[in-house]
């Protein structure tokens, strides 16, 4: 559980709950590809936690169509596994 920072905090940076882990979680993944910190001491000492951090205080904010173009790409990624899974019935009918 998050203690530090608050949601609170969190979600007065960030619109929703949703927003707000696609954004920690992509921070975080940059914090681990070697990204430089935006903060000179953290209270946490994981990727996310640090994310996190960064969030509350300001310096990383959302980018409102990078969200949306991954929603559009995982509704794509679900059509294209639903026909894949339709085709694939299909043959087994004939078999």
């Amino acid at each position: 559980m998050i203690s530090y920072p608050s949601i609170d905090k969190l979600l007065d940076q960030v619109n929703s709950r949703y927003s707000l882990s696609v954004l920690a979680a992509m921070r975080a993944h940059e914090i681990d590809d070697g990204d430089s910190k935006m903060l000179t001491k953290y209270e946490s000492p994981r990727s996310v936690g640090q994310a996190l951090e960064e969030i509350a205080d300001g310096k990383v904010k959302v980018d409102p169509s990078s969200i949306l173009s991954e929603r559009k790409a995982e509704r794509v990624e679900r059509i294209e596994e639903t026909k894949l899974e339709h085709q694939e019935g299909l043959e087994n009918k004939k078999d």
